[in-house]
């Protein structure tokens, strides 16, 4: 062998390992880069859920009708980690099968990264107090308010390990999301319902309304007022009064 093919042969040797060290360490970096990327849309459906939970707390408030944890859990596993067209329906479960699963979360093999929705996906809710009106409890039991306004929801989920790609094959990775919401305690739903707090609160919140037969009956005289008739309680909050409108009464 002459000294010029000696050294070509050897180069193409160097070349190949060259090329296997790469591969060491480029495949893992290939598979890792993806699995990163879902694992932080993972973290992000998570932080969606915790609001979901927090704000479905809020909105019920003054129906005093919060929904259970696992209630809760159910909603969030198949409206926000379940397949991304699944409808919005009450009672709806997310099953561990292909059609119920989001397509992208899974790992390099193709196994899902939430292994068992009832396992991995898990809805903690507790509502509070922290209404300072409510607290002083003057007020509170006249107006019906209630004092629990503080709600937390938090949504963990449990990602499954990759089998043999260390070091995720025993990484056991968790994650937990958390809102907190302070809601009005005046919240109501409607105007009719914040009337009956008032006109329910009695002689030291609502006085006049002890006088309302006298006040209704002077109302009718028309050289007393303005109107023709002044009637307790009789208001409409999406009327503009006479004195703020342009062309007057």
């Amino acid at each position: 062998m002459t000294p010029h093919r000696s050294a070509r042969a050897g180069q193409l040797g160097q070349a190949t390992v060259e090329f296997v060290v790469a591969a060491l360490v480029m495949v893992p970096l290939f598979i890792v880069i993806p699995l990163l990327g879902k694992y932080l849309d993972l973290f992000q459906a998570s932080e969606a859920a915790s609001r979901y939970v927090a704000f479905e707390g809020a909105n019920r408030n003054s129906a005093n009708s919060w929904k259970s944890d696992a209630e809760l859990s159910m909603e969030v596993r198949r409206r926000f980690f379940s397949a991304s067209g699944a409808p919005v329906k009450t009672g709806d479960a997310a099953g561990d099968f292909i059609a119920h699963r989001n397509p992208v979360w899974t790992d390099h093999a193709g196994r899902p990264l939430l292994a068992k929705f009832e396992d991995d996906v898990t809805v903690k809710t507790t509502v509070a107090g922290k209404n300072a009106i409510a607290a002083t409890n003057v007020f509170a039991p006249k107006f019906g308010l209630s004092d629990d306004n503080w709600y937390t929801g938090e949504v963990s989920i449990k990602i499954a390990d990759i089998p043999g790609f260390k070091p995720l094959d025993t990484i056991g990775l968790t994650t937990t999301r958390r809102t907190v919401l302070l809601a009005d305690a005046w919240t109501a739903r409607s105007n009719a319902q914040i009337r009956q707090r008032i006109e329910d609160g009695g002689l030291a919140v609502y006085p006049i309304g002890q006088a309302a037969t006298l006040v209704n009956l002077i109302g009718t005289i028309p050289p007393l007022v303005k109107d023709p008739a002044l009637v307790v309680g009789d208001h409409d909050w999406d009327v503009v009064p006479c004195d703020r409108l342009k062309e007057g009464c």
